[in-house]
């Protein structure tokens, strides 16, 4: 006989059945993930920096998750509208001008540096060994940028300089983008450019200094250079880390674990968290769209100065 009783037994056997397969219905639409990371570095560099990170996505998220070194910062965006890359680390330029364009991602976290901010700055840099001690200096030289979605290596320091009274494209003669952060110091150091733009966290953790760690920067006659060989002639405000991002149309428990995941990892992986910044970063900070308004802001009025040029 059936009673209301067993009718009860067996919903409650059939919802208790139903809650492993409910959590494990997002591994079905996604039996692999992607992290798409901006070209800071290098290709190898940056593959050999974040291989750690997707190792330990992978154990802790249950799935593959592949690196995707991208080309240029637009192919992460392009990657995330296109929903090929489901998390993503990028700069604070990058990141806004995916939200100001209509890609659907909402930021999880951003670096803690040893300063205790999360958050840099922007910087020109030129030779010590250069005349050259100030922006002024610079009137109808040679400036290396990155990357146009390169917040320290384009967007702020078109910003700042055109706020102390300079407008790039008119101040220089010429200005090029290198296309990574190690390209536009390389640019410097090889006598392509003049000055380079750059990201610098703290007096010891600079695009540089990491470069000058893997022996990348040597002297015409071979000997290593170092922090001390490069003057900074221009340095932006306090700018927002970037974040990492992951598409919001990702099922909500996806979500909450790969949330989790990059909470948890300077203490559940510290080899995997120091090894992206060669040991310097603290934590990692939660952060929300609100974080990068102020970016949003610095990217509109870009547009609108490169617009009435």
């Amino acid at each position: 006989m059936i009673t209301r009783r067993t009718l009860a037994s067996a919903a409650a056997a059939l919802a208790l059945l139903g809650l492993p397969a409910a959590a494990q219905d997002w591994k079905a639409q996604y039996p692999e993930l992607t992290l798409g990371v901006i070209p800071a570095e290098n290709a190898s560099g940056t593959a050999d920096r974040w291989a750690p990170l997707t190792a330990y996505l992978t154990k802790t998220l249950g799935v593959p998750v592949k690196l995707r070194v991208a080309s240029d910062y637009a192919a992460v965006i392009e990657g995330q509208r296109a929903g090929n890359i489901q998390i993503a680390w990028y700069g604070p330029a990058s990141f806004a001008r995916a939200v100001m364009t209509g890609v659907k991602i909402e930021p999880i976290v951003n670096q803690k540096h040893e300063t205790g901010a999360s958050g840099y700055y922007s910087v020109v840099y030129v030779l010590a060994s250069s005349p050259y001690k100030t922006v002024e200096d610079l009137k109808g030289k040679n400036l290396a940028l990155v990357d146009p979605n390169s917040t320290s290596g384009n967007q702020a320091p078109r910003f700042f300089l055109k706020r102390a009274g300079y407008d790039v494209e008119k101040f220089f003669s010429k200005i090029f983008y290198a296309g990574s952060h190690e390209n536009a110091v390389l640019a410097l150091t090889q006598g392509t450019a003049d000055a380079a733009a750059n990201l610098w966290n703290s007096e010891t953790d600079t695009m540089v200094t990491r470069m000058a760690a893997k022996g990348m920067l040597k002297k015409p006659d071979g000997t290593p250079m170092q922090q001390s060989d490069f003057r900074v002639v221009f340095k932006s405000d306090f700018l927002p880390e970037g974040p990492f991002a992951m598409l919001t149309s990702l099922p909500d428990d996806l979500k909450a674990k790969i949330r989790d995941a990059f909470v948890a990892l300077p203490k559940a992986d510290k080899t995997a968290f120091d090894r992206l910044s060669d040991g310097k970063d603290q934590d990692l900070t939660p952060v929300t769209l609100k974080d990068y308004q102020p970016i949003i802001d610095m990217l509109r009025f870009n547009d609108e100065q490169r617009r009435k040029s």
